[in-house]
């Protein structure tokens, strides 16, 4: 039992449970706050779209090569919102958003000169 948990502990988190039809999403298994993003991939002769695929982190098509044209080069959109004619050819990229906000900043109070008594203070991010 103690050995599975050393490596559940290890593993990535691959954002399964993250809904699709929303923007952004919390990752029920690890907390951190995902965006979802489409993207698709057209021909850069033709401009026909091709079906994509994620290998290695990057978009790219699942062919080699157009059919219409028989070009090698593609190039990849980020669509707004998936529709029903573009859910074929899409691809999902669950990205982790990462807080804007890097510092932090703390308050000192010199007990001596006010008469100040230290209480806990929310902490606002």
């Amino acid at each position: 039992m103690i050995l599975l948990e050393l490596f559940k502990k290890n593993r990535i988190c691959t954002h399964d449970r993250v809904k699709i039809d929303s923007d952004f999403s919390y990752c029920p298994d690890c907390g951190e706050l995902i965006e979802n993003k489409w993207f698709i991939t057209r021909c850069a002769c033709c401009g026909v779209k091709l079906k994509a695929t994620k290998k290695n982190g990057e978009v790219v098509p699942e062919s080699h090569y157009c059919k219409n044209c028989g070009g090698k080069e593609y190039k990849v959109e980020r669509l707004e919102k998936i529709n029903f004619i573009n859910i074929d050819y899409a691809v999902l990229v669950k990205d982790i958003v990462k807080p804007a906000v890097s510092s932090k900043v703390q308050t000192w109070i010199d007990l001596k000169t006010s008469n100040y008594t230290p209480e806990l203070l929310t902490q606002f991010l």
